[in-house]
């Protein structure tokens, strides 16, 4: 059985996105996104919401192309087209580059398929996007939260967690701190 993880960089008030979508708030430093690329690459699949995925594709196919990219980038932009993706949408008619950066559409029952495809074979999944995350969420489906809190208050915007009928207990398995005040935080569910 697959492993889920959910991780996202966040703000002290525990938002992923500032009001209007904006993440331009947290200043990650090369260690904090080396330990992303690390992340991502021990990922076997990733799933994500459309609005993640639609920022994730405007940048990430011709990322090691880009004007100063160093060999973390470089190395992400990769490792990003060659592992593959499912895009949960209920308003795209087709995701682009879905051949070549190995991207299919699913338009269905997310908590139904994401149930499917974690009880195949092969390596941890990903999702990515704070309103897929959720619906995983209150399904029970994630077994690890990967926080990475950024010393910055947003006001509001989208949540990294969303609103749950009961509890669920949690361990930590790691805490780690990054340059600028960026703490890393890992949970594993108990089961």
């Amino acid at each position: 059985m697959r492993r889920l993880h959910y991780g996202m960089n966040l703000s002290l008030d525990g938002y992923v996105a500032a009001p209007g979508d904006d993440i331009a708030w947290g200043e990650p430093s090369d260690e904090l996104f080396r330990f992303w690329l690390e992340e991502e690459q021990a990922v076997g699949l990733m799933l994500y919401g459309r609005r993640l995925w639609e920022t994730m594709s405007s940048y990430w196919p011709t990322g090691d192309q880009q004007p100063g990219a160093d060999a973390a980038h470089v190395a992400f932009a990769r490792n990003w087209r060659d592992t593959p993706k499912v895009v949960f949408s209920s308003t795209l008619d087709e995701v682009d580059w879905n051949a070549r950066w190995n991207a299919g559409l699913f338009t269905g029952d997310a908590v139904a398929e994401i149930t499917r495809l974690k009880a195949g074979d092969g390596g941890p999944m990903r999702v990515g996007g704070a309103a897929l995350a959720g619906a995983a969420m209150r399904a029970g489906l994630i077994d690890e939260y990967t926080i990475v809190t950024h010393p910055v208050l947003v006001g509001g915007g989208t949540p990294f967690f969303t609103a749950l009928d009961g509890r669920t207990k949690l361990n930590l398995l790691e805490t780690r701190t990054f340059p600028g005040g960026v703490v890393l935080n890992r949970y594993e569910t108990r089961r």
